[in-house]
């Protein structure tokens, strides 16, 4: 799989771009006509690719309804427990908290990072690559991370609760979701929501947000002017819905679906829906494997993102390392944005498969490989440590969560992390009844 790339496009802007500042100082004149011009055929461009069509054939089997979708997976669970387990379920709810919270202020300071450049970082201040605990410093520790957290928050020495970070942001989001509208919530009771408490997002969250302040429907908030609808922002909301679904792979997928539609389409939903029934699956389970094989059971079983997983898993024994993960998958994706949600998904996978249960390997490979490594490593965080439970993660991953998490939701800008699972747990019994 090899993108269309535009190496001479994209050169020839900023050399267009150089040379009108260069000329504007010279004192040439006919410039703004020139740039009028350069901007009229991009934008035709433009339109000529959005109205191109798509192929039906992949349209066919990458459907955007819920019961379509439904009936293009393979045979799954559905169901796994009968009951509510509720002592099982809080020591297992705790682990994977802590978990998604351990991964995504791990991978936080360093997102986006090229593998060099951690390593680097790693090698100057004098800590383990790949890590095993908390960085102990980064760049530019004043600056603020969602215009709250400062970087040095995100360190062993400075930190003092959970950071704030979308990834969890959105984990207690989903929530506020469920108390305020129940488990049935629909796509409109998310469009209702995100207006009352998001103060702002990012990429396909972003359009999503600013379309239901325009006035769109939720149900076309994901597909209006919106290029962003297979990148990673469903992906990372599917926590949640596997808290509130412990063993209900297909309540659980379900609760995804109405969530990522509101901002994405396509594999960008089945991201949501397949983690969110893993990380629900996790719950049962002994090794992570298990729970994303049970995941794969809730989407399309010919869409791009399962074909991606399958080979993941297949080639994992050869997947040995961070090394290793991240030159398959640029390999395999090349010119996919490092934001997608298939690329970073088989990282997860690998994750996952290089560390099974052994937590610090697993979130510490994971941000390693790099990609939307905050992402990445908080799944895989989940996953196993719904598997192993609080018990099962070293205490130094979460000592200095002082059991506080910090969001930027409007009128919520910290919670305890016990109130959390109080919370997670009263509504999660609702859906056994």
């Amino acid at each position: 799989m090899s993108y269309p790339e535009l190496p001479k496009a994209s050169d020839l802007l900023e050399k267009l771009k150089l040379y009108t500042q260069l000329k504007y100082e010279y004192g040439a004149l006919g410039i703004q006509p020139i740039l009028n011009k350069v901007e009229q055929a991009l934008e035709i461009a433009l339109s000529e690719m959005i109205a191109l069509p798509e192929s039906t054939k992949v349209a066919q089997r990458e459907q955007n309804d819920l019961s379509v979708i439904r009936q293009l997976r393979p045979p799954g669970p559905r169901r796994i427990w009968q009951s509510f387990k509720e002592d099982e379920y809080n020591e297992h709810l705790s682990g994977a908290l802590l978990g998604r919270f351990a991964g995504c202020t791990l991978g936080a300071p360093v997102e986006g990072w090229s593998i060099e450049r951690m390593e680097g970082w790693a090698k100057e201040i004098g800590d383990q690559f790949p890590p095993t605990d908390y960085w102990s410093a980064i760049p530019y520790p004043h600056s603020l991370r969602y215009e709250v957290s400062r970087c040095d928050a995100y360190t062993r020495g400075k930190m003092n609760g959970v950071p704030v970070d979308d990834d969890i942001t959105y984990t207690i989001l989903g929530l506020l979701v469920v108390e305020d509208y129940g488990i049935n919530f629909n796509i409109e009771d998310m469009g209702k929501a995100w207006l009352k408490y998001l103060p702002y997002a990012c990429t396909a969250e972003d359009i999503a947000l600013q379309n239901l302040r325009k006035g769109i429907m939720a149900a076309e908030a994901g597909s209006t002017d919106n290029p962003y609808c297979e990148w990673i922002g469903a992906d990372i909301r599917s926590d949640p819905w596997g808290y509130l679904a412990p063993g209900l792979p297909e309540l659980a997928a379900k609760m995804a679906y109405n969530d990522a539609y509101l901002s994405h389409r396509r594999n960008g939903i089945y991201g949501e829906m397949f983690f969110s029934a893993a990380i629900a699956a996790a719950f049962t389970v002994d090794h992570p494997v298990k729970a994303l094989e049970i995941g794969l059971s809730e989407i399309p079983a010919d869409c791009d993102l399962a074909l991606a997983i399958h080979w993941a898993l297949d080639i994992a024994p050869s997947i040995t390392d961070y090394k290793t993960a991240r030159v398959a998958v640029d390999k395999r994706f090349r010119g996919m944005s490092g934001a997608h949600t298939i690329n970073n998904a088989c990282l997860t996978i690998w994750g996952l498969t290089i560390g099974g249960t052994d937590f610090s390997r697993v979130i510490g490979e994971t941000v390693a490989m790099g990609l939307d490594n905050d992402c990445t490593a908080a799944t895989a965080g989940s996953i196993v440590g719904a598997i192993i439970g609080k018990a099962g993660i070293p205490s130094h991953w979460y000592a200095r969560f002082n059991d506080t998490v910090h969001t930027y939701i409007n009128g919520h800008p910290h919670l305890t992390i016990n109130d959390v699972v109080n919370r997670f747990t009263a509504q999660a019994k609702k859906a056994f009844i």
